[in-house]
């Protein structure tokens, strides 16, 4: 009787173990484990009285980075990341204050990002050239960091879901303050060019900012567990 009770404990062990094993692999293949302790800041660049580029259909470029860091906001949260947002409305971080509005604001947004000290910083962007035939997103990162330029090259490469057809690559930039004065990896996503017309209306179409929020994350997941 006893050692019937006793098999009948160490099957119930042996099946509580492969279900604990199993609901495991599956958190973990989720990206549950990886995720939930990250930390990420999105910057949407501009904002308030700084319009950043003006479209060729009269986009304004503060608009779309919110629309779309908004949405990049919602589906990491959605995976378990804490996600920062350095403007969560259309304001500069430098209202009320004095000399250099611009300057200020940008001064705002490293404060944040190295106060915060996150694993990952993204600055959402959008481009603009004198000819309206260049187009395609793009990623930058800091001349001098290597971390920054394999993370940029990731990022790159998920935005190629969005558009199979571009051939921009991750480049290297020593000039932008928020890359030079940030002291964690941080990149900047140029998401397209607001001179080109069928580009500007891509970026301000809700179906291409979640495709477009959708591959950023999927590059910040693949940054992430890198």
């Amino acid at each position: 009787m006893r050692k019937k009770v006793e098999l009948i404990l160490l099957i119930l062990l042996l099946a509580g173990l492969v279900a604990v094993s199993r609901n495991l692999g599956e958190y973990v293949s989720s990206g549950k484990v990886k995720l939930t302790k990250k930390t990420v800041v999105i910057d949407p660049g501009h904002g308030g009285a700084d319009p950043g580029k003006i479209g060729i259909n009269d986009a304004k470029e503060k608009d779309i980075n919110l629309q779309v860091a908004k949405r990049v906001k919602k589906l990491l949260e959605d995976k378990g990341v804490k996600v920062i947002m350095t403007r969560e409305k259309d304001q500069m971080l430098s209202e009320g204050s004095t000399g250099s509005k611009k300057v200020q604001d940008m001064k705002e947004r490293v404060k944040l990002i190295n106060d915060t000290a996150p694993d990952l910083a993204v600055s959402i962007h959008q481009n603009s050239y004198s000819g309206e035939e260049v187009h395609g997103a793009q990623v930058f990162y800091y001349t001098h960091s290597t971390d920054g330029e394999k993370l940029a090259e990731i990022m790159q490469k998920a935005l190629l879901s969005v558009d199979r057809d571009n051939h921009r690559k991750a480049k290297a930039d020593s000039t932008y303050y928020l890359l030079r004065r940030t002291e964690v990896p941080t990149i900047i996503v140029e998401c397209g060019f607001l001179s080109n017309y069928e580009e500007a209306e891509k970026l301000v179409d809700e179906k291409y900012q979640k495709q477009l929020a959708k591959a950023i994350v999927k590059g910040i997941e693949s940054c992430l567990a890198d």
